[in-house]
């Protein structure tokens, strides 16, 4: 199993308990971990933190879209547009210590969006205590784009292990059945937001690499039956080059994420042809789910997947060895076999658990020492 050197519960309870004596009159003893207002992935990321570092008492932690009205406590930004482009750090109150996450963000992206992020950073991060961001990647970009490498936290993101779980194979034919996936085709996943905005999102986004999963899908199309599950908003233009090269799909729009389990638990393959990510969480999830993995070299994906181990991994925009590599594994179920056999014991390090619990020893617990 790849050991990441996680701090276990009792180990953190007892420095807690060690420390409770000068830490007590500290200030910032409530975590404020601030969400979008969609019910999309930072809110569910706030919701896993602060859920996981009350249960088991290490901080009292709640998610909050606001900061108006806190004093002397720790405020956390979770949505990086929200933080830079509103300017909304200016408007905490000095009394408070701030944290803010920034999970992806590359010069090289087209969109005018992106590059106004990236030059609000370095202002930004002068009011802020600790930058967290989910990957070595991410951090190295953050330094060259002039932030303090020492305010720089690497924390992957984490899955929640009670619900992305494996299945047997009756089990999965019958949700695949359920779904309408066709007798004897090979189902890919993707399950992301790759369109601009969100409406119908026929506008690619250029990060997600949209563009290189239809072409990979397409080269497999050649030697197998494949259909494609989507999930998540503004997938159009993704749809509309499904029907152009007359492969079929099923587009679902979940209003609740926590359905998505069985959504993996019904493909053959999932695959990530990314340009630039912060995670995604489709690769803890996909290895929870007991689902092998093709991903672009993004994000956490050189982190966690060792290449031809528990995964594989292509460099961005490469079709040919993404195509190739996919084709391995459906070509060799014992492969396949071994790989989500690893998968499932890395995967066990990134339970939500084990990650709020760096966030707690990390960002938190420094924070209130900071203050003595």
């Amino acid at each position: 199993m790849l050991q990441r050197g996680l701090l276990k519960l009792k180990q953190l309870k007892e420095m807690q308990d060690n420390r409770t004596a000068s830490v007590q009159n500290s200030p910032y003893t409530h975590l404020f971990y601030i969400v979008e207002t969609t019910d999309w992935s930072v809110k569910w990321d706030g919701n896993y933190i602060t859920s996981n570092l009350r249960s088991p008492g290490l901080l009292s932690a709640q998610t909050t879209t606001t900061s108006r009205g806190i004093r002397d406590q720790i405020i956390h930004f979770g949505a990086k547009q929200d933080y830079l482009l509103s300017r909304r750090w200016e408007k905490v109150h000095k009394s408070n210590k701030v944290v803010f996450s920034w999970f992806h963000g590359n010069k090289e992206a087209p969109d005018p969006l992106t590059q106004r992020m990236i030059a609000a950073l370095p202002e930004a991060t002068k009011r802020a205590s600790f930058v967290h961001t989910s990957c070595k990647i991410s951090k190295t970009r953050l330094v060259e784009y002039g932030l303090p490498e020492e305010k720089v936290v690497v924390i992957p993101l984490g899955v929640d292990l009670g619900r992305f779980n494996s299945v047997d194979n009756h089990r999965k034919q019958i949700l695949r059945e359920g779904i309408g996936i066709p007798t004897g085709h090979v189902c890919i996943g993707s399950f992301q937001k790759d369109g601009a905005g969100w409406g119908e999102g026929l506008e690619p986004k250029w990060v997600k690499g949209p563009d290189i999963f239809v072409k990979v899908v397409d080269e497999l199309e050649k030697d197998y039956d494949i259909f494609v599950l989507l999930l998540g908003p503004a997938r159009g233009y993704v749809k509309k080059e499904l029907d152009k090269k007359h492969i079929p799909y099923k587009h679902i729009f979940l209003k609740n994420y926590l359905e998505i389990p069985k959504y993996y638990n019904a493909l053959d393959l999932y695959l990530v042809t990314s340009r630039d990510e912060g995670g995604p969480k489709a690769i803890v999830e996909s290895m929870a789910t007991g689902i092998p993995i093709v991903s672009t070299k993004v994000g956490m994906a050189p982190d966690i997947i060792k290449d031809g181990y528990n995964g594989y991994l292509a460099d961005i925009g490469d079709v040919e060895i993404l195509t190739e590599k996919a084709s391995k594994i459906l070509d060799d179920r014992n492969l396949a076999g071994k790989m989500v056999g690893n998968g499932l014991e890395t995967v066990r390090d990134y339970s939500w658990e084990e990650i709020a619990k760096e966030y707690y020893e990390m960002i938190y617990l420094p924070l209130m020492e900071e203050a003595i």
